[in-house]
């Protein structure tokens, strides 16, 4: 269920009868197939991109659709379970990878000149590690700072513990300094409470949301705020709790599973595994949010990315060889959207 009235968005009606066969205006293209569970993708600044593989820890680079080149490997990669090679960032031609190794995850920066990828080097170390609940995304918000989204690794304590960098959103300089203005200066955390994020995205406000993992009732979308609290392990999508924030948006976990979020065109874009749908979700100038509407449900299988290019079109990866999808033919691919 979606806890915000109904609205039309590019489809015609809302409603799970009716929106699976939905699909956005203006058609969708293939641009890369045959590639290892994409996770992370970034753009460079002649806007081929670079794209993550989870499990091989291999970087690719897509210069044009259908060409798609190895360019290097991260090194000290373990992938296992939810954890591997997961998001990019880039800055000019620096290069950052959230990573999965046999102590921790972390975050290293990287060049990438004359195709190729230079050595990496680790600006942030310690976030916790494991099988699942790993976390991933990293984005540059508006202020230049680098935002990481973590999960707590299945122990749910981890979330509300201010000391761990588990089950976090974390806020530093692209440096790996933390900034002045950090709710706590000496510390990377900039929100707690959270189970398993891997989605980030700021709309044309600046306002951040992430997308949040329930574990058996609801799946969330919520806008985060400077060293606010988002419950878990108290609370599970709506509470009502004083001191715990509430999301905008929850579904139930059979119908999302929220991984990659996207800003483009006025709505917040939501790439689902589970579910196996995209979601389009219109934010009003005063930041309140339209019905989430569901497109391309079941056309792909499990959804994981989705980017804006700067071409104008958006980019969303499917994640069918992750261990919990059926591969077809072609996968995993990326598709675009060009509205």
């Amino acid at each position: 269920m979606v806890a915000v009235a109904c609205s039309v968005m590019l489809v015609i009606a809302c409603g799970n009868d009716v929106e699976s066969r939905g699909e956005p205006a203006g058609g969708l293209a293939e641009i890369a197939t045959n590639l290892d569970v994409p996770w992370g993708i970034a753009f460079l600044p002649d806007g081929s991109a670079l794209i993550a593989e989870r499990d091989s820890a291999a970087i690719k680079h897509l210069t044009a659709p259908g060409v798609v080149q190895d360019v290097g490997s991260v090194a000290g990669v373990a992938a296992r379970g939810e954890g591997g090679l997961l998001g990019l960032a880039t800055a000019g031609s620096t290069v950052y990878a959230y990573l999965t190794t046999g102590e921790d995850n972390r975050v290293v920066q990287m060049r990438f000149d004359d195709g190729t990828l230079s050595a990496q080097s680790p600006i942030l170390t310690g976030i916790p590690a494991g099988s699942r609940h790993d976390g991933g995304r990293i984005a540059f918000g508006p202020d230049g700072k680098l935002y990481v989204a973590t999960g707590e690794v299945g122990d749910p304590q981890l979330a509300q513990d201010r000391a761990s960098l588990g089950g976090k959103i974390l806020r530093i300089n692209p440096d790996g300094s933390v900034p002045e203005d950090n709710p706590d200066p000496a510390s990377p955390v900039w929100s707690y409470g959270h189970r398993n994020i891997q989605g980030l995205a700021w709309d044309s406000a600046g306002r951040l949301w992430a997308t949040e993992y329930g574990a058996n009732r609801a799946d969330e979308l919520n806008l985060i705020q400077s060293g606010a609290n988002y419950g878990w392990p108290m609370a599970e999508g709506r509470a009502g709790t004083e001191g715990l924030e509430d999301p905008v948006i929850e579904w139930g976990t059979d119908e999302a599973s929220p991984s990659g979020l996207a800003y483009f065109g006025g709505s917040l874009w939501v790439a689902a595994l589970r579910g196996e749908r995209l979601f389009q979700i219109p934010v009003a100038g005063d930041g309140s949010l339209g019905a989430p509407v569901p497109l391309v449900v079941g056309r792909y299988g499990r959804l994981r990315t989705v980017v804006p290019a700067p071409d104008g079109t958006l980019w969303f990866s499917t994640s069918n060889r992750d261990g919990r999808g059926s591969a077809r033919a072609g996968d995993d691919r990326i598709l675009q959207f060009r509205p």
